[in-house]
């Protein structure tokens, strides 16, 4: 039982210990106790405005109490459709501060998929960006929605129906508010719907606790272990807080550490390179996408990326190549890390006091066990280190379950372990590393191939920005590898050549035998290359 004796734990930085630590209290409670700590120091910074710690807890008490004088009550859902803005917070810790469910929406999500979260989740509430709004309204009727709050960015105001609100009109003096109370350990916080690569999203819950287990291991990895912090630091805020990982171990960590977090509504590449260089942040962020924007950006090696203490990536896997180049060009260190929306989200990264392996997503983070298991008749076996199997996870940061899915609940978590459903192996000292995810590997001639692995090699092949690989059905071999890319600008290479390159770095059962050069490659609102869209356009074009 190797994974059981925790081998990470020697990486341990002696100022973090094993089990983290979290109080007992609401993230209200939490919220609270940040303004308390911080009170006039600056928040969140949006397009030049600012807003304190007092000032954010002083909005979201008077939309709180606005919510409560409409009606809103403990357990209520309140669906959040914004992109990164302070009105994101304010929103999200009145639902908290009444005992209420956020509910992430997407916004870029299509009628239909608002027609879903919404139906499934029952809320009531909706607060929305005023461009969003007309969305919301079409599909409210076949919803329980009964109240939208719009929030407006300085755009000439739309006419609302007669029973919406803006969002400052909305707001009222805090009177009356009742003192409720969480269970942090079974009260839902969040309901964070996921992707829905295996069918309609499911609602992932989220327990306040879970969120706060979360952020509080990510930023004892990350801050506790600095014997010197900024009094006043910045921080990019740019990842999605509509996206767990944007939220948790972005936003939420930022509000924890007195952080002036620069939200950014959307990345854009010359912004991003813009704000390193002129307001030095401490930390930033991203997904693997945006490393890659910047990576074909000139003039990045100017931006100051060296002096940012902890530059981070998640959400989707990080091609090694990709990281070489972007430190080889900024002279800085670029960490990999792990987690998913079941997990609040992050089960393991890399801290600043590990030594980093290129292809790592690191240790897993305090109160976390993780084990590489095969299935057996009787249930599950720990692997043998180096070998690979499916990543099985449990800790104070993993889910409650699925939003009346039980059946859905059942199949991922079992004896308190969580089945990610992702390929990973573990080395004899207690790194991890993703292979791939167990749906998307590949079959060919009767070899397990992991795309991942094809991938990290075409990432090698000078001119490759973006590289996915899926396997295509094949009456000889099963399946075959067939591979997608999107050039560099600048750049040409053809077909041949890739496969050619292919052939002479894999094996012959893993080199592509079909490519496909694309000008763009499918991706999620929150920047993830996304396999499955390119899978199911092959599968269609098969059918037909």
């Amino acid at each position: 039982m190797v994974y059981q004796q925790k081998p990470w734990l020697k990486w341990y930085d002696p100022r973090v210990e094993e089990y983290v630590s979290v109080e007992h209290r609401s993230l209200y409670n939490f919220l609270e106790s940040a303004v308390n700590r911080f009170t006039d120091k600056p928040a969140f910074t949006f397009f030049g405005r600012v807003w304190s710690y007092t000032n954010t807890k002083v909005n979201t008490d008077q939309l709180a109490s606005a919510l409560h004088n409409a009606g809103f009550l403990k357990g209520d859902r309140l669906a959040i459709m914004l992109p990164n803005t302070p009105h994101y917070i304010f929103t999200l810790f009145a639902a908290f501060r009444l005992g209420g469910i956020a509910v992430q929406v997407n916004p870029m999500y299509v009628e239909k998929e608002i027609e879903h979260v919404l139906q499934d989740s029952g809320a009531e509430y909706m607060v929305v960006l005023d461009t969003l709004y007309p969305k919301v309204k079409k599909v409210q009727p076949y919803t329980s929605l009964k109240k939208v709050i719009v929030v407006s960015l300085g755009r000439e105001r739309i006419n609302l129906a007669e029973d919406d609100q803006y969002f400052d009109e909305f707001l009222q003096q805090v009177v009356n508010m009742p003192e409720v109370e969480i269970n942090p350990y079974e009260d839902v916080a969040v309901l964070q719907y996921t992707g829905g690569t295996t069918g309609a999203p499911k609602g992932v819950m989220l327990t306040h606790n879970n969120l706060l287990a979360n952020f509080n291991q990510i930023c004892n990895f990350l801050f506790n272990t600095r014997t010197y912090i900024p009094e006043s630091f910045k921080m990019i805020t740019v990842l999605p807080m509509f996206h767990v990982y944007g939220l948790s171990s972005v936003a939420l960590c930022g509000l924890r550490e007195g952080a002036n977090q620069i939200v950014l509504p959307r990345f854009d590449v010359k912004e991003v390179m813009e704000l390193v260089k002129r307001e030095k942040p401490f930390l930033m962020a991203a997904v693997p996408t945006m490393y890659f924007a910047l990576n074909s950006q000139p003039g990045l090696e100017e931006c100051g990326f060296d002096d940012v203490y902890y530059v981070g990536s998640g959400g989707a896997p990080l091609p090694v190549e990709q990281v070489k180049t972007f430190e080889k060009i900024t002279g800085a260190t670029l960490f990999d890390g792990y987690g998913l929306s079941e997990a609040a989200p992050t089960i393991a990264f890399n801290p600043p006091f590990v030594p980093r392996r290129y292809g790592s997503i690191g240790i897993p983070v305090q109160s976390t066990v993780v084990r590489i298991v095969r299935q057996t008749e009787d249930g599950f076996e720990d692997v043998p280190v180096g070998e690979a199997g499916e990543l099985l996870v449990k800790g104070p940061q993993v889910m409650k379950g699925y939003w009346n899915r039980p059946k859905d609940t059942e199949e991922v978590l079992k004896d308190g372990w969580l089945l990610t459903g992702d390929i990973a192996k573990m080395d004899e000292d207690g790194y991890f590393y993703i292979l791939d995810r167990k749906k998307d590997m590949i079959i060919a001639s009767g070899y397990n191939v992991y795309p991942r692995e094809i991938e990290e090699v075409l990432y090698q092949l000078e001119g490759v920005e973006e590289a996915l690989v899926i396997g295509v059905p094949d009456e000889y071999r099963g399946e075959t590898v067939k591979a997608f890319i999107k050039l560099k600008e600048g750049y040409s290479l053809s077909v041949d050549e890739i496969i050619q390159f292919a052939n002479n770095n894999l094996s012959p059962y893993k080199a592509p035998k079909v490519v496909e050069i694309l000008a763009d490659l499918p991706k999620s609102s929150v920047g993830k290359l996304l396999r499955r869209v390119l899978r199911d356009e092959e599968l269609a074009k098969v059918k037909a």
